[in-house]
């Protein structure tokens, strides 16, 4: 799951990346910084893991102060599927 995610500058990335690692189901994360203002931060959240429950990491983040602005890919089944990327017929 990838979020596109603002956050206040507190917590620190390292601490909201302890906080989602906690939820039993996650089990691989990254937070990548894309863009810092006066007072937020824009990063994207790649989570890993079985079972993934929207909700329960949605309420993590919240209680960090964090809002969720978009869900901007999921992957889910028995295996993986890449995503195709279609040329213009004209190219």
């Amino acid at each position: 799951m990838v979020l596109d995610v603002l956050k206040p500058h507190s917590p620190r990335l390292t601490d909201l990346a302890l906080m989602l690692s906690r939820n039993d189901r996650v089990t691989g994360l990254n937070i990548t910084l894309k863009e810092v203002d006066q007072n937020t931060e824009s990063i994207t959240i790649t989570l890993e893991g079985d079972d993934l429950v929207y909700d329960s990491i949605k309420e993590i983040l919240e209680q960090a102060g964090a809002v969720i602005h978009s869900i901007d890919q999921v992957v889910a089944g028995r295996r993986f599927v890449e995503e195709v990327t279609l040329q213009p017929e004209n190219s």
